[in-house]
């Protein structure tokens, strides 16, 4: 990978991780289009990391209330507290993404190869995004979520391990779903995914240093890192405020066009 390539693909990590368009799947679909080699699981792995510390950095506050109130909520047995519920919630709703990825490891890997499917995926997120928005209420905070609401969201997020399937297009709609306002909806996506994205990026890495890679490869991932950091937190900001009077439906309509703009390109292709 040259360190062109890196600085592309960090960029639109950045980018894609946070708007509800699928990062996996433009990790996926990008190379192949553009003919470049597979970047890989680890970059992949590299590049969530970057979009991990820009949602630590952006909501570094909430996380420092969250966690203060989970260790507090453990000390006095109580969920009085509205913070400690929602650490719970997260927690919670974590697991399905830990469980699921480590039982079917092997079959998630196998999709990243797959650029056909990850294409028709694309399409799914298109409809779950529309789904979400037609089926919303929009009238509930954060403060408001249950533990059904926690499983369900992380359910969601789960589904997102396929490329293809937007991890915060999933969780917002899951969100919206259960009649919670579109910017809440958001930022408790982010909190969400801030566990699983470490949780992976780290296995990843270990794998990559006990094979006795990761410093030949570390000035490319530390580039793409750097890159996908940087732009994942100014498109936190642009979807918090973007979501506050606007709807999912632009980001449902760039899916479907490039879900099917890739599935020609397939078909012309032979495959």
């Amino acid at each position: 990978m040259s360190l062109l390539q890196a600085i592309v693909l960090g960029v639109l990590q950045g980018a894609t991780e946070f708007l509800p368009i699928s990062s996996s799947g433009h990790l996926v679909l990008v190379p192949w289009l553009l003919g470049w080699a597979e970047p890989g699981l680890t970059f992949d792995a590299v590049m969530h990391w970057g979009t991990a510390l820009a949602v630590i950095a952006y909501f570094w506050r909430d996380w420092w209330r969250l966690i203060v109130a989970g260790i507090r909520s453990i000390t006095q047995r109580s969920l009085g507290d509205p913070d400690a519920r929602l650490a719970w919630l997260i927690v919670l709703g974590t697991i399905p993404a830990v469980v699921l990825g480590l039982l079917f490891e092997d079959f998630f890997e196998q999709m990243f190869s797959n650029p056909v499917a990850t294409a028709a995926l694309l399409l799914v997120t298109a409809g779950i995004l529309t789904g979400g928005e037609a089926l919303s209420r929009r009238r509930r905070e954060l403060t408001d979520l249950t533990w059904r609401d926690g499983l369900i969201i992380g359910l969601a997020q789960a589904l997102a391990i396929l490329p293809g399937i937007s991890r915060s297009g999933s969780t917002i709609s899951a969100g919206l779903v259960r009649e919670v306002r579109r910017e809440p909806a958001a930022r408790f996506s982010f909190l969400l995914g801030t566990p699983a994205i470490l949780g992976a990026g780290l296995l990843k890495l270990v794998d990559l240093a006990q094979a006795g890679d990761l410093l030949a490869q570390a000035p490319i991932l530390l580039v793409g890192f750097g890159f996908s950091a940087a732009v994942g937190i100014a498109c936190i900001h642009f979807l918090l405020r973007f979501l506050r009077r606007r709807p999912l439906y632009v980001f449902a309509v760039y899916c479907a066009i490039a879900g099917v703009f890739c599935l020609l390109v397939a078909l012309v292709r032979g495959g």
